[in-house]
């Protein structure tokens, strides 16, 4: 009698569930594809200032807060160039877009939100999303992958950043990011 009761249960919430149209089967095939692990070496051309700025401040840092060198509060939109080489007239392979922003009152410490958009070959038009704290003062900085579309569906990883150069005069930054994935394909 509780197996019936149970069954009539579940048939009425998968009936219901079924009418809404916000529940429904998904195809078994989409999680059988093969799972490949793969690296990917990118240079994130950050340019804060002249003519050709991929990073605009939209909130300025708190003006002289702690008297820190944090830049606490500063928020910066980007759409900046992933290239093959460090040199930024080096072959151009997608586009880092999101945003930066200073998050600690006492150090140079960066919240990360960024969509890696790729142009080259069977990567054109997948995203990787990366999200994670930044310390600029580290060497090496271990950011999260936490999804992506396209080739990337379902992908699981990181990401390791490390500075290649700092240009103290005008603010542009070249950094090294090499991301391990784990994607179906």
């Amino acid at each position: 009698f509780c197996l019936l009761i149970i069954s009539c249960y579940i048939h009425t919430i998968t009936s219901e569930q079924e009418e809404t149209g916000f529940v429904s089967s998904l195809n078994p095939k989409l999680f059988k594809k093969k799972e490949i692990f793969s690296h990917f070496r990118f240079y994130w051309q950050d340019i804060v200032g002249g003519n050709n700025a991929t990073s605009i401040p939209i909130i300025p840092p708190l003006p002289n807060f702690n008297n820190s060198f944090s830049a606490f509060g500063l928020v910066r939109i980007i759409d900046n160039a992933l290239t093959l080489g460090p040199n930024l007239s080096s072959k151009l392979l997608g586009r880092a877009q999101g945003f930066y922003a200073a998050t600690s009152q006492t150090e140079l410490d960066f919240l990360m939100v960024m969509n890696f958009a790729l142009f080259e070959g069977k990567y054109n038009g997948s995203v990787i999303s990366i999200l994670g704290r930044n310390i600029a003062n580290s060497k090496v900085r271990e950011l999260s992958v936490i999804g992506g579309s396209g080739v990337f569906r379902f992908v699981k990883g990181y990401a390791e950043a490390n500075t290649i150069s700092f240009d103290p005069i005008k603010g542009n930054t070249v950094v090294e990011y090499n991301v391990f994935v784990s994607h179906q394909y």
